[in-house]
């Protein structure tokens, strides 16, 4: 099954790095986000990639292209004009990088990996959130719920504690809490290839008029998951992915 990733926004929120470089490409740790995303579908046996391009995609381009000499350790033979890698840990990825513009919309992003997923059912995300949920169990379900689109629902932590209040006094804090009834799309999506049919043109925002005439018709199921998600939306974002991951206690590491 062929994953894609939304790798194109401009990503203004977090300017302070995206000024040089498109959000998918900034790193926690040593990696950026998108070999982090990629590693974690990998780690279920998922290799196959669309990696869905705009702005500054050439750098996306540039990294996987040069890749091995980024990495891994590197043998140069002048003489012979001749470069040997040392290969310490092989990814078997398979990566179609494709340009989708400038000012495309999300949905016309997706509607031009349509010729690449060979009408089957596909995966999607965004190239800026980290999730530790099964993927195994995510596709059972979708197969399961037989509907064009799974979407997995997350409970983000609140920006902002809470107080209890008694009368005039504060009884308690709560830091970041999590509201039961309040879940928001957190990407990781499994699609039938008839969703590409809801797509009108570059302009289409996919999160807009596709999913809410997919709701609308009954065709989309949520995957509730109720443990790790985490996006970089902002600097204190990307901050908390590296505390995490510099602890060694990223909870989308699965691998080793």
């Amino acid at each position: 099954m062929k994953v894609l990733i939304l790798a194109g926004g401009y990503g203004t929120r977090l300017s302070e790095e995206t000024d040089v470089k498109p959000k998918p490409m900034v790193n926690i740790g040593e990696m950026p986000i998108i070999w982090h995303i990629m590693k974690f579908y990998s780690s279920f046996g998922f290799n196959e990639f669309i990696i869905l391009l705009g702005y500054k995609g050439y750098i996306i381009k540039e990294f996987f292209h040069n890749y091995f000499i980024h990495n891994y350790d590197v043998t140069i033979d002048l003489d012979k004009n001749t470069r040997t890698y040392h290969k310490k840990n092989e990814e078997c990825w398979k990566i179609d990088l494709i340009d989708t513009g400038l000012n495309a919309m999300t949905g016309g992003r997706i509607k031009q990996a349509q010729r690449l997923i060979d009408n089957k059912t596909f995966m999607l995300t965004y190239g800026d959130g980290l999730s530790d949920v099964n993927l195994n169990e995510l596709i059972k379900f979708h197969k399961n719920e037989k509907k064009l689109l799974t979407m997995t629902a997350v409970q983000p932590d609140g920006r902002y504690g809470s107080i209890d209040i008694d009368g005039n006094s504060v009884s308690s804090f709560e830091e970041k809490p999590k509201h039961d009834n309040y879940w928001i799309n957190g990407g990781y999506f499994v699609c039938e290839p008839d969703v590409l049919n809801y797509i009108e043109d570059h302009n289409t925002i996919f999160e807009k008029e596709p999913l809410e005439k997919l709701a609308k018709e009954g065709q989309i199921s949520a995957f509730k998951h109720n443990s790790y998600w985490g996006c970089m939306d902002t600097m204190r974002d990307k901050n908390n992915l590296n505390d995490l991951w510099n602890k060694n206690s990223a909870p989308w590491k699965k691998w080793k």
